[in-house]
């Protein structure tokens, strides 16, 4: 019969005490919810923006390619 294994306490990493849950009102939860589809949008803003300069670069590169 095999033994059960004891887990080493000296191996085990020590865990970080957690924060105390803090229940949210409804209020909350769509204002943070409205916070971060905000930063979302601001970010695919950017990503699209630079994707724009891209295509902008490549627009003039074709007409040069064009023009040969």
């Amino acid at each position: 019969m095999p033994v059960p294994k004891h887990p080493d306490p000296k191996a085990t990493p020590a865990k970080p005490e957690r924060k105390p849950w803090k229940k949210k009102t409804p209020v909350e939860v769509v204002l943070e919810q409205a916070d971060k589809l905000r930063a979302e949008i601001a970010e695919a803003e950017e990503e699209l923006k630079a994707k724009r300069k891209q295509l902008q670069k490549f627009e003039e590169a074709k007409k040069i390619f064009e023009g040969i």
